[in-house]
């Protein structure tokens, strides 16, 4: 018997030590799932797309149309080609893309941030693709006995030439952007057919014009596989060709892939994980590749199409950026990108710059094909600022100010758009608030969105914020008066905090406050007659840059963490919840009223480290991370929004949070693995050690950096450029005492131990 139970345990043994060497042989890029997300509890899903990092195109299969949770499609219609789109069949030749789209089963894809894998049912087709800067790799692998075809189709309006007997190219103009494609394909093809309209040709080289298309048929050979080549550009065909060339040599399909996996691996490998779950891995590393997919670089061989001008740009030795949405991104998804990759931050910034130079103003939302105006504020102040502030300053320092302060003073507050400023702006500039309707008041500006409303208390607490970055570089510029004015607009969320009540509260243009106000219930769809999405009880602690001065208003710590910890507790004002989420669908990942879905949530946890009980924001964070994310096609608590919701688990889960971009500190919280490595650009590693870190032991009861007692909750990019370790000593209890002091808090606008 006890033989037996010696060779039960050597097997045992064996046996976990094969899985925990699995385990440690895996890449960062293998725990990534590309699905999570896929299914939404909001408004838009994530998209499996393949890229390289930071880089176009990204690639993602074409589904069915109005069906917006991916992971729940039934069809896919095709496969992206820069305008066109490529979809294998077989049988008959078919014109209309509903007939030609085909069913599959996401139990037979193989998803990766360099690699998809899917079987087409409806033809016993597998389809495969890979990707390199502005261009892709497809392969497509059919029936032997099959009748095969290659259908390449254009929704817009643009031409289509067949070139050689095995290339096809042409061009399209979507949303006003050119767009040129060059397709080569490994074979000839044969008994090609054309069409327009539905309307089939034999053997027309081009067509032109909307809803066109060829399909090629190919010989059957043994092999029975087809790749194309495809090379994309926004400038020319010639640039396409180019493109192609430079990026993808030959037809070898695994040396491509492997490229484009290395590129991950090198990137996500930056942040090296010892410890934690196998879950908490996949979701670390999934975050951190959504993280890392924007903005993306359109410099094309020194060259770059602008949408902000329309023209064809010489790059002058600097890559140009675009696709961000900074209302979401500039929380803590840009100071995650400077961590990891500071020149390339730069050049970012330096894109705003140019578009700003293009334009006239400075984007929001900026894509390809120019700005798509959307939210509040104007956060390239904060992106700009923190990488400044950070010591990355390789941008034209005075032109980003220039534009800063044109928008400060001449720019449109409206939500949702962009231009000259309206006689609402003239009120805050005059009286430091913007103004809200009254109660039953109907709306005097033609320029105010209909459902956006003016979202007047939000647009003052966001735009007080941006003010305030403006004056930290009007002050390290020399520019003096301009400092003293926008120092003071920055406390302009004071006069929104309506003491009576304890809230931020909207006021009309007389100066009065709106009567019959109700901070979790205010007026409009989502509370939007006074906020972005959220109610009063999130944007009253949205003051970033001056918590001190915030808690001064509320009388001193007590009242403050009396309301704050009364966020996580107080329910949805009387409603069930499925009422309050129909008035409020943007507030996902509730507790209480704090919702992690959403943007303007995500510092709150970290308030308590200012304000003396930094042990509440290690039960919170832990908490958010737990309940709130997971390694499922439901794991993102509200819209992905470009990487947003996936940066704050990458800060939260290493153990600290950039809390006020602008200002180069870093407040800690509770990380969840027991090692967590940060190469930088510049060769050093700073290492966050969580000794006897575990779900209960969450804790921190004593801290060093850099060899040195840390008795405070944040430190400085300084204490961390040049490499080092913070070190926590982690346990089952709060200890109460540590970083509580009133000095230990970190800076603020008010208190800026500077």
């Amino acid at each position: 018997m006890r033989n037996l139970l010696q060779l039960f345990l050597a097997v045992t043994t064996i046996f976990l030590s094969s899985i925990a060497q699995a385990q440690s042989d895996k890449d960062p890029v293998d725990y990534v799932r590309p699905d999570i997300g896929g299914v939404s509890i909001l408004l838009s899903t994530t998209r499996p797309v393949v890229q390289l990092p930071h880089d176009y195109p990204q690639v993602t299969p074409v589904l069915n149309p109005g069906v917006n949770d991916s992971y729940v499609a039934t069809k896919i219609y095709g496969f992206p080609a820069g305008g066109v789109t490529i979809m294998p069949d077989t049988g008959e030749v078919k014109t209309d893309p509903n007939l030609i789209a085909s069913s599959f089963d996401r139990d037979f894809e193989t998803r990766t941030p360099y690699y998809y894998e899917g079987l087409l049912e409806d033809y016993n087709i597998t389809a495969s693709y890979t990707v390199g800067h502005f261009a892709i790799l497809y392969r497509f692998e059919f029936p032997r006995s099959a009748d095969r075809h290659l259908n390449i189709m254009m929704a817009d309006s643009g031409s289509m030439q067949i070139v050689s007997p095995s290339a096809v190219e042409g061009e399209t103009t979507i949303h006003g952007v050119p767009y040129f494609f060059h397709l080569e394909f490994s074979k000839p093809f044969s008994g090609e057919k054309s069409w327009s309209f539905g309307g089939m040709t034999n053997r027309q080289s081009r067509v032109e014009g909307e809803r066109i298309g060829f399909s090629f048929g190919f010989e059957d050979t043994t092999e029975g596989m087809v790749q194309v080549k495809v090379g994309l550009s926004f400038i020319s065909i010639e640039q396409a060709v180019k493109n192609l060339n430079e990026a993808i040599h030959g037809w070898d399909f695994r040396q491509r892939e492997e490229e484009t996996k290395t590129a991950w691996n090198n990137l996500l490998g930056k942040i090296e994980l010892k410890g934690g779950t196998e879950k908490q891995k996949t979701i670390f590393y999934s975050s951190l590749y959504r993280a890392e997919q924007n903005m993306m670089d359109i410099t094309e061989d020194g060259r770059y199409y602008s949408g902000y001008d329309h023209k064809v740009h010489d790059s002058r030795g600097r890559d140009f950026y675009t696709h961000d949405q900074l209302w979401d991104t500039f929380r803590c998804e840009h100071p995650l990108q400077l961590l990891l990759d500071p020149k390339q931050q730069e050049d970012m910034v330096q894109s705003y710059i140019r578009m700003y130079e293009q334009w006239g103003w400075l984007p929001m939302f900026p894509r390809v094909w120019g700005e798509f105006a959307a939210m509040i504020g104007q956060h390239a102040n904060a992106l700009i600022a923190d990488t400044y502030f950070k010591g990355y300053r390789n941008f034209d320092v005075e032109k980003a100010y220039e534009a800063m302060k044109k928008e400060a003073m001449e720019a449109t507050m409206l939500p949702w758009r962009n231009g000259e400023m309206t006689d609402l702006g003239k009120i805050y500039l005059e009286k430091g608030f913007f103004p809200a309707l009254k109660e039953g008041e109907k709306e005097t500006n033609p320029e105010v969105a209909p459902f956006e409303r003016r979202q007047a208390v939000s647009v003052t607490l966001e735009t007080a914020y941006d003010d305030w970055c403006l004056a930290r570089m009007a002050k390290v510029l020399g520019h003096d008066s301009d400092y003293v004015y926008f120092l003071k607009r920055a406390h302009n969320y004071e006069n929104v905090f309506d003491k009576s009540i304890g809230f931020m509260a909207p006021r009309s243009a007389d100066g009065e406050w709106v009567k019959g106000f109700d901070p979790i219930l205010p007026s409009g769809p989502g509370g939007r007659d006074y906020f972005a999405e959220c109610n009063s009880w999130i944007y009253t602690f949205s003051v970033q840059h001056d918590v001190a001065g915030l808690v001064d208003l509320f009388g001193g710590r007590k009242a403050f963490l009396n309301r704050l910890d009364s966020l996580f507790e107080v329910q949805y004002g009387g409603l069930w919840k499925y009422s309050f989420l129909a008035k409020f669908p943007d507030m996902t990942g509730l507790i209480g009223n704090y919702a992690q879905g959403n943007e303007p949530s995500f510092h709150i946890p970290y308030l308590y480290d200012f304000v003396g009980e930094p042990w509440k924001t290690q039960k919170l964070v832990r908490e958010i991370m737990e309940v709130w994310y997971g390694d499922t096609p439901l794991g993102i608590p509200g819209d992905d929004d470009q990487g947003a919701m996936g940066s704050w688990y990458v800060f939260s889960a290493m153990g600290f949070y950039p809390f006020c971009p602008g200002e180069p500190y870093y407040v800690i919280g509770s990380p969840l693995f027991r090692e967590t490595a940060i190469h930088f650009s510049n060769g050093r590693t700073f290492t966050i050690k969580a000794n006897d870190v575990s779900v209960r032991d969450k804790y921190i009861q004593s801290a060093t950096l850099n060899g040195k007692p840390l008795a405070k909750p944040w430190f400085t990019q300084q204490d961390i450029e040049n490499g080092g370790v913070l070190e926590l000593q982690m346990g089952p209890r709060a200890d109460r005492s540590w970083g509580s002091a009133p000095g230990d808090a970190p800076p603020s606008m008010s208190d800026p131990k500077q």
